[in-house]
C-alpha cells in the first residue's frame, strides 16, 4: 500500500490501514483541510468547489467521501460526475468558483486513485499553498459545520459537451477543413472519461469514421494506463488493420495525447507539442515553453519560426508560470500535455486532438509525412539510487563543477547542454534517486551520453 502526501496533492492505493493507503479516512482529511484552506482565502461569503472524476473503479466511493467532506465544512459542491481533468479546470473558471478537486491518479494503474487540487482559476496550486493545505491536514484540528450552515450539493452533467464546444468556438480550430478531409481514426481512451469525450470531440469536428478501442467507461483499463509506445500494441495495429489515417490515445483523465501515424508507428508523445506548436506558429507568432526535460525540437520550430523559446522547472504549475512571465502562445510537457491559453491554462488533450486534426488536415498529406518535417531527436530516461547517507545535491554540484565549461541551466536540477545534445539531472523529492534524462540525435548516442554522465556520478560518489 502506498501514500504520498505532496505539495500538488494526495495519492495512492486504495486499500490497507489508514496512512498506507488513500484510504477513507485520509481522503475526508485531506479534501477537508482544502475546504478549510479555500475558506480562508476566499472573501466570499459563501464559498463553491468544482468536483469531478475519471473513470476508474474507485471513483465514486472517493467522490462521495469528498463531496461529504466539502459539504461538512460549509462548501457548497458542483459535482460534473465524470469528468476529464481539463473539463474540471475549465468549470472551474466558467463557475466562478472558488477552487476544484479533480479525483484522478492520471495514467497510474486501477489500484491508485489521487486528489488534484485547483485554485480559483482552475489551475494546479502552487507549492506555498501545497504546503499550506498539507499544514492544515496534519495539524489534525478541523471544525466542522453546524447543521444550519452546511455545504449545499449541485449535480452539473454536461460539462464535457460544454468544453467541448469552447473548443469548436476557437478561431484556429477550423472544423470545415477536418470534415472535408473524411479523416478516419481509431481511438483507445483507456476504458475511462476519454470514452465518452473523444467521441463526442470527433464527431463534433465533422469525423464520421471513428473505430473505437476500449470507450467503455468502467475503469477497467486494458492495459498501462500510461500512453507510452510499449502498451499501444493494440491500436498500433488496429490503425493498420483498418487502414486508418490516424491513431488517437488519451490518459484515463484526458489531459495527455498520443498518436499513432497511418503506418501504425509513433507520431512520439514529444511530438504531439512540436506538431501542435509549430501549427499555432504558423498562424500567430509568439513565444513557446516546455519543461527542461522535453525534447530540444520545440526550441528547433520556434526558432525557426522566427520566436523565442523559454524552458521551465518539470511540472505543469512551472511550466504555466513561465508561459505566463513570457506571455507564450503554446506551451506544454513532452508527455504530450498540450497547454493552450487561448482556452485555459492547463494541459488538455481534447484541446490538443482539434488543433492537430486542424494541422493535418491543412498540411494535407500523411500523418507520417507531417512527423518527417520535424527533426528528429531521441531521449534516453534513466536513473540511479543512492545510499540514504549520500547528499544528492553535492552529487549535482559536483557535476556542475566538472561541466562548468559548457551551457548550463540550474531552475530545476542540472542541465548540461552539449550543442544539440543535453543532460538533465534531477534528484527525487520522495526517494533516494537521481533521475538522468538525456537527448541526442540518435538513440545510440542518448543512452551513451546517459552512461557516460552516471560514470561521472558514481566518480564523484566513489570520492
Amino acid at each position: 500500500m502506498t501514500l504520498i502526501k505532496s505539495i500538488s496533492g494526495i495519492r495512492g492505493t486504495i486499500g490497507g490501514k489508514s496512512g498506507d493507503g488513500l484510504s477513507p479516512i485520509d481522503i475526508v482529511k485531506f479534501s477537508s483541510a482544502f475546504a478549510i484552506w479555500i475558506k480562508q482565502k476566499s472573501e466570499k461569503k459563501s464559498v463553491k468547489i468544482v468536483v469531478g472524476r475519471d473513470a476508474r473503479i474507485s471513483g465514486e466511493m472517493v467522490n462521495h467521501l469528498v463531496a461529504g467532506s466539502l459539504m461538512g465544512v460549509g462548501v457548497d459542491v458542483i459535482d460534473l460526475g465524470l469528468s476529464t481533468t481539463p473539463t474540471v479546470e475549465m468549470a472551474v473558471a466558467l463557475e466562478n468558483a472558488d477552487g476544484g478537486i479533480v479525483l484522478t491518479a492520471s495514467h497510474n494503474p486501477k489500484q491508485w486513485n489521487a486528489l488534484k487540487l485547483l485554485n480559483h482559476k482552475g489551475e494546479f496550486i502552487s507549492g506555498k499553498d501545497g504546503e499550506e493545505v498539507l499544514e492544515i491536514a496534519e495539524n489534525d484540528n478541523i471544525e466542522y459545520s453546524e447543521v444550519n450552515n452546511l455545504g449545499k450539493y449541485f449535480l452539473m452533467d454536461g460539462y464535457m459537451a460544454k468544453h467541448i464546444e469552447k473548443i469548436l468556438e476557437l478561431p484556429t480550430v477550423n472544423v470545415e477543413a477536418i470534415k472535408n478531409k473524411n479523416f478516419k481514426i481509431v481511438i483507445d481512451c483507456v476504458n475511462s472519461t476519454g470514452g465518452i469525450a473523444v467521441p463526442m470531440l470527433l464527431k463534433a469536428l465533422g469525423v464520421t469514421e471513428v473505430v473505437e478501442l476500449y470507450c467503455t467507461p468502467d475503469g477497467n483499463f486494458p492495459h498501462n494506463p500510461e500512453p507510452l509506445p510499449e502498451h499501444l500494441h493494440d491500436i498500433s495495429k488496429a490503425v493498420l488493420k483498418n487502414k486508418a489515417h490516424l491513431g488517437i490515445v488519451v490518459d484515463p483523465d484526458v489531459d495527455r495525447l498520443a498518436l499513432i501515424s497511418e503506418d501504425g508507428e509513433m507520431f512520439g508523445e514529444e511530438y504531439t507539442l512540436v506538431a501542435v506548436a509549430d501549427y499555432i506558429l504558423s498562424l500567430k507568432k509568439g513565444s513557446t515553453v516546455s519543461n527542461l526535460s522535453s525534447t530540444r525540437a520545440l526550441r528547433d520550430v520556434t526558432e525557426t519560426a522566427g520566436c523565442s523559446y523559454s524552458a521551465s522547472a518539470v511540472g505543469e504549475v512551472n511550466v504555466v508560470e513561465m508561459m505566463k512571465a513570457t506571455n507564450a502562445v503554446i506551451g506544454g510537457e513532452g508527455n504530450g500535455g498540450i497547454i493552450y491559453p487561448e482556452l485555459h491554462y492547463g494541459r488538455d488533450a481534447l484541446v490538443g486532438i482539434a488543433l492537430f486534426l486542424s494541422h493535418l488536415a491543412q498540411f494535407g498529406k500523411s500523418t507520417s509525412m507531417l512527423r518527417s518535417k520535424y527533426p528528429n531527436y531521441y531521449i534516453s530516461k534513466n536513473k540511479i539510487e543512492l545510499n540514504k547517507d549520500i547528499n544528492a545535491d553535492k552529487v549535482l554540484a559536483d557535476i556542475q563543477e566538472k561541466y562548468k565549461k559548457q551551457p548550463i541551466n540550474t531552475v530545476d536540477g542540472v542541465k548540461i547542454e552539449f550543442d544539440k545534445e543535453w543532460v538533465h539531472l534531477r534528484k527525487s523529492n520522495t526517494e533516494p534517486i537521481i533521475r538522468i534524462y538525456a537527448e541526442s540525435k540518435s538513440q545510440t548516442t542518448a543512452e551513451n551520453l546517459a552512461v557516460k554522465i552516471i560514470a561521472d556520478i558514481k566518480e564523484v560518489i566513489k570520492k
